[in-house]
């Protein structure tokens, strides 16, 4: 009986094994079949780095079962008939093209789910299943539209790196969990109005390296206004060079009742906005373009206004900065003058009076020496 024991317990040899027998490691073994002798209470499984092409079935009997790495195989699905007592599930750098309905509907305990680095253009997930799920890995794949019917406790969704051009309306509604939410490297260029605003519990949400049509004032309005007022932690604003937006804009909300394009965004201080710039294609429209702040010397707004005329774009805001410096310095005395009080345009008058008598002395000399000569 003895004998018997400890021949159950052995370790497969193309594997290493701990705890019991119960962790086993057969990564990286040019593998193309399920190792015999795996010991059927095992909780930990890698797979990983082999050549396995289908495992349907292979894995069912593992009843305790919670960690299953097949990464980095050649599998074209999602193995069928995996233990329902899986808690994660990593299935990344694969040849899987689609997720069915059937292969995650009875993983009521699946907590993780990485299936990036595959070939999925489409996942489907019925409602009210994968109630555990609460980290779902999607990136580098090549989705088109965010997947609707998402699992809805979950805390941490990566769609970055695909192909994604649109959000279908309603499709994020049912996530009141999500925390962290990758969209950044994809290929959007607008997004439908409020599509965040049910995302109650969102603390960070990349947008980062994606082609957003700046130029499109009236469909990106909305969404520049978002960025600038939610609470949540936006990297990669749309439109600005600016890496992050969102949460720095709280420490200035208490002083504006809502953000415009008139001032600068984030709480940004004057003196950097020479240096915000449209990110897409070089356009700076009136909502890429951030207005320069109207207590800028002369020579800062002159600055500027050449600064657009050698890029050969106007300036589409309300303020006409690219004005020239004599008309602008005539504007701002005259707007000045009218709002001294009684001391300070009385003093204003008798600098302006000194300057005529040095004029007037001047004239004189020159007079003077010319009927010497």
């Amino acid at each position: 009986m003895l004998c018997t024991v400890s021949v159950l317990a052995i370790c497969p040899l193309m594997c290493s094994c701990g705890r019991g027998h119960r962790e086993v490691d057969c990564s990286g073994q040019g593998l193309v079949l399920l190792p015999n002798s795996l010991q059927h209470n095992i909780h930990f499984l890698n797979l990983s780095h082999n050549r396995l092409h289908d495992l349907d079935g292979a894995l069912g009997h593992f009843g305790h079962l919670r960690t299953l790495d097949i990464s980095h195989n050649h599998l074209n699905h999602l193995p069928a008939g995996l233990p329902r007592a899986l808690w994660d599930i990593h299935a990344s750098a694969n040849r899987i093209r689609h997720l069915e309905k059937n292969d995650t509907a009875f993983h009521w305990n699946l907590q993780s789910l990485d299936l990036s680095n595959n070939q999925l253009e489409r996942v489907v997930f019925i409602n009210n299943t994968l109630p555990s799920l609460r980290a779902l890995n999607l990136s580098h794949n090549k989705f088109w539209t965010v997947p609707t019917n998402m699992p809805y406790n979950l805390e941490v969704v990566d769609l970055s790196h695909n192909f994604l051009l649109q959000i279908l309306p309603g499709s994020l509604d049912r996530l009141p969990r999500l925390s962290r939410f990758y969209l950044h490297a994809n290929r959007f260029a607008l997004v439908s109005e409020g599509v965040f605003n049910r995302l109650e519990s969102l603390q960070l949400l990349t947008l980062g390296d994606n082609p957003w049509a700046c130029e499109d004032e009236e469909n990106m309005t909305h969404l520049l206004n978002w960025v600038q007022q939610t609470p949540t932690k936006v990297l990669g604003c749309p439109c600005y060079i600016r890496p992050t937006c969102g949460e720095a804009h709280l420490s200035t909300a208490k002083t504006r009742n809502s953000a415009s394009y008139t001032e600068p965004p984030l709480g940004a201080d004057a003196r950097d906005q020479p240096h915000v710039q449209a990110v897409t294609s070089g356009y700076l429209s009136k909502s890429a373009l951030l207005n320069f702040p109207h207590n800028w010397s002369t020579e800062n707004s002159s600055e500027a206004s050449e600064q657009v005329k050698t890029k050969g774009v106007g300036l589409l805001t309300s303020t006409p900065y690219s004005l020239s410096t004599q008309t602008s310095t005539t504007i701002r005395t005259r707007s000045t003058k009218k709002a001294l009080p009684g001391r300070a345009r009385s003093k204003s008058i008798q600098i302006h009076l000194c300057k005529l008598h040095t004029v007037a002395l001047n004239l004189l000399g020159t007079a003077f020496i010319l009927s010497i000569f």
